[in-house]
């Protein structure tokens, strides 16, 4: 829910890079809504021409970046879903929280039930 391949370059010189959605966390495939968020950036991104707009480059060799697909972005999307979380410990836009906070109120996506645990949390434990 919160990295995507995309394939980059031109016809017959592709090459696949790994893009880390800046400024979230979405949950780990284990965890309640795990599969639902990264089905929710498919369904977004997959196949699509995408915007990639490279922050930084992570520990793991990913591009961090904001990213667009049908002319939505990727992140704030993720976010204002309830399929992620908006990633406190990295963030700028300050638009994201908002959206965070509006999910929670409406009970969007993750926060249906009120338990949820915050990917940062669940991989300490």
């Amino acid at each position: 829910g919160d990295t995507l391949t995309a394939r980059c370059s031109e016809p017959g010189a592709y090459e696949q890079v790994k893009v880390r959605l800046a400024e979230i966390d979405a949950p780990e495939k284990a965890q309640p809504f795990g599969n639902r968020s990264r089905q929710s950036l498919a369904e977004l991104c997959f196949q699509q021409q995408a915007t990639i707009r490279p922050i930084a480059t992570d520990k793991y060799g990913r591009t961090v970046a904001r990213v667009e697909c049908r002319g939505t972005d990727a992140n704030l999307h993720q976010v204002a879903t309830g399929m992620a979380w908006a990633y406190k410990k990295y963030l700028t836009d300050p638009t994201i929280k908002l959206a965070e906070d509006a999910a929670r109120q409406e009970r969007a996506g993750l926060w249906r039930d009120g338990e949820a645990v915050a990917p940062w949390d669940w991989r300490k434990r």
